[in-house]
């Protein structure tokens, strides 16, 4: 009998075998396979990447259920369990009168774990740590499919750590979302420049699509590297390429636009108002206030919002290093850039088509123009925004890292004897900076430096030694001690970010105070907290720990801005604008007088702002009006609709200021004053109950129990 010898495999051959069903194992040899990974791989490299992923998994959901989020989010939520309109919209309450100002995707995926498991903190944080942690698995995938076990490994454990990623991953706002999108985005794109097919390209598009619906123009600050990228690099002829790219920019247009068309083309008087929009309409909120008005800090639709109102300190191309940011994301840019530039030398006379120097395109165009639009960004800005730029990062460190150890090891001393070494001292100096930054904040931080210090010295003199002597085991050692140099201060953090309480909420940070204060014109902070995770000693209105379903209980569900915390009277404070709110406190009490008197109204109670709203309605579970969005200034509600929503029946009660506070709605101030009747506070609040925190006797309390709360009834037959 002849025996026929199998033909010789090649690399194509390999990767099919791979993927067909072996011989003996099925199911049960995939399944083990999925525990140990491919057979070519490292026997430790699976087992790393299942530590990494539980590592991610316990910094995210550590104590899950204390876990407030943003009120204002968590708000539109509840709202999405009661109502499918508003869960479409995003409106920020069940009777859509306005939405958030972002589009709704997160609110989607956060609505839905709502309706299946039940509203509550962990329910919505629960989506949250799934994405993040499902980020960290796709950038593990996509850095070893071009740089190997060693560089994903390191990626992904940079970017697990990555302090804000941790803080803003235990939250409710939409940055989770957004990064897993486009990491699914550029999935698509390295597959389509591997092999310079069409659906890949698409694929991608539609990623970078529905991240557009998640936080607007944010999503779109990846597209120039995505497009040079695969224009340069992918393996088609040029041609192709542009037909390529044409047919997904539609497909980017289209994912992008569906639910701004649909919403825009309905009539403004069958759904909410849009906002943060000036002309109560989506296309003005992309173009305005989430898109120019974030970079330029123009005038735009929420009127100083807009204009410039940064808790990460002021503009500048250093604003990432500041006593602010530095904490949050820079603990590894320095060693990013170096090992950037360092990867794309070494990949110079690659062929075009070179998969490697093409994900260095794109992971260095993510980080740069993520860098650049952070940095000099005049607009609103937020420390947790930079969560989307540490894939950028984590994806250089690792495969722009084992780059230049590869260098290091094999290459003549002249040209890169130096150039490691050089990064890690200088990363790992970076980093002994920013822990003497909050030098007295806590034994973990000291410590953190000490490693810091200790492991940066051991792996620059091993590098060093071993390189000369020929010691390769030293080397390995020496690049072991430069991880764990470069990444235990953002360890540190992260275990702040983990275990702490006031990492959370309207502006999530990691780590310590670092004396930064808010920033340039900040205007408020995290649930209790400034930038840097210092205790402010005040909450902005909204911020309260909400999130578990609302009920009727005394217990308050906010504070007022500016104003000292008092649990159990106050559940927030309108702002500006003169329509409800300046100068008023909505107590426990309040609302359940609210609610015992709604007499069939759509909503309790109609107050100035988004922040007022969201806690009523958290602590209520009924919808409640917000008349001038975010800050006061959207010109969502006018007279003639308030009128028509008395007349009608859909609401009673208006809150409106107390302290002589007038803005672009005085004249719905001077009209609810003038027809409607002023409810005193003894109507719902015994002398013995304290309205106000700034009350510092009895008998202050007792004499405000008489005065005007700024609340007002009115009826049709108030109407003109």
């Amino acid at each position: 009998m002849t025996t026929l010898a199998p033909p010789p495999r090649t690399e194509g051959d390999r990767h099919s075998h791979r993927a067909a069903p072996p011989a003996d194992g099925g199911l049960a040899s995939r399944a083990r396979r999925l525990f140990t990974g491919a057979p070519e791989d490292p026997r430790w490299a699976r087992p790393a990447l299942w530590a990494i992923l539980v590592l991610a998994t316990a910094l995210y959901a550590w104590n899950l259920s204390s876990i407030t989020g943003n009120t204002f989010y968590n708000a539109a939520v509840y709202s999405g369990t009661k109502s499918w309109k508003a869960f479409f919209f995003g409106a920020l309450d069940s009777g859509s009168f306005i939405t958030v100002d972002k589009p709704p995707f997160a609110l989607w995926v956060m609505g839905l774990s709502a309706r299946v498991f039940g509203y509550g903190a962990w329910q919505l944080t629960l989506p949250m740590v799934a994405v993040g942690v499902g980020s960290v698995a796709l950038l593990h995938r996509l850095v070893k499919r071009d740089f190997g076990p060693v560089a994903a490994t390191i990626a992904a454990l940079t970017l697990t750590l990555t302090p804000i990623t941790v803080a803003i991953t235990r939250d409710t706002n939409p940055d989770p979302v957004l990064v897993l999108l486009m990491l699914l985005g550029a999935t698509g794109l390295l597959k389509a420049v591997r092999n310079g097919r069409l659906m890949p390209l698409l694929w991608s598009a539609i990623a970078i699509g529905f991240a557009f619906n998640t936080k607007m123009m944010q999503a779109y600050v990846v597209l120039p590297a995505f497009f040079l990228v695969y224009l340069w690099a992918a393996n088609a002829p040029l041609g192709r390429r542009i037909r390529n790219l044409a047919l997904a920019t539609v497909a980017l247009v289209v994912s992008s636009a569906w639910w701004m068309v649909i919403v825009d083309l309905i009539p403004a008087s069958s759904r909410p108002y849009i906002g943060g929009s000036t002309d109560n309409t989506v296309w003005d909120l992309v173009i305005g206030y989430n898109g120019f008005g974030r970079i330029f800090g123009a005038e735009s639709s929420v009127g100083s919002a807009g204009n410039g109102a940064s808790f990460g300190g002021s503009s500048g191309i250093y604003r990432m290093f500041n006593e602010i940011m530095g904490g949050q994301i820079s603990w590894l840019i320095p060693f990013a850039a170096v090992a950037l530039v360092g990867g794309l030398i070494l990949r110079g006379r690659a062929p075009r088509t070179d998969a490697r120097r093409a994900a260095l395109l794109l992971w260095g165009g993510w980080f740069v123009l993520h860098y650049l639009t952070f940095a000099l960004a005049e607009g609103t800005f937020h420390p947790y925004y930079v969560t989307a730029m540490a894939p950028g990062i984590a994806a250089l460190a690792g495969a722009g890292g084992v780059a230049l150890y590869k260098a290091f090891r094999e290459g003549s001393a002249a040209k890169w004897g130096w150039v490691l070494p050089t990064a890690i001292a200088g990363s790992a100096l970076w980093a002994v900076v920013l822990l003497q930054r909050v030098s007295g904040s806590g034994t973990l931080y000291t410590v953190a430096e000490i490693v810091v210090g200790v492991a940066g010295a051991a792996s620059v003199l091993g590098l060093l030694i071993g390189r000369f002597t020929k010691r390769q085991r030293l080397l390995g050692v020496a690049a072991l001690a430069a991880v764990v140099a470069l990444l235990a201060g953002p360890a540190a953090y992260s275990a702040s970010a983990a275990t702490g309480t006031s990492s959370n909420g309207t502006n999530p940070t990691a780590g310590p105070n670092t004396g930064g204060g808010m920033g340039g014109g900040g205007m408020g902070g995290g649930t209790g907290s400034a930038p840097g995770g210092a205790k402010s000693g005040t909450k902005p209105s909204g911020s309260a720990p909400t999130g578990n379903p609302p009920s009727d209980s005394k217990q308050s569900s906010g504070t007022e801005s500016g104003g000292a915390e008092n649990s159990g009277s106050r559940t927030g404070m309108g702002g500006d604008g003169g329509m409800g709110g300046g100068g008023t406190t909505v107590t426990s009490d309040m609302i359940t007088y609210l609610k015992k008197h709604q007499d069939g109204a759509t909503w309790l109670v109609a107050v100035a702002t988004d922040q007022t709203a969201s806690s009523i309605i958290l602590e209520s579970g009924q919808p409640v009006i917000s008349m001038g969005g975010w800050s006061g200034s959207d010109n969502a509600m006018t007279l003639a609709k308030l009128k028509t929503l008395v007349k009608s029946g859909k609401l009673h009660y208006i809150m409106v200021s107390t302290d002589g506070g007038q803005g672009t709605n005085s004249d719905i101030t001077t009209w609810v004053e003038k027809h409607g009747t002023a409810v005193k506070s003894s109507a719902y609040t015994s002398s013995s109950t304290t309205s106000t925190a700034s009350s510092t006797s009895a008998t202050s309390a007792t004499s405000s129990t008489s005065s005007s709360s700024g609340l007002y009834r009115l009826d049709a037959s108030d109407v003109d």
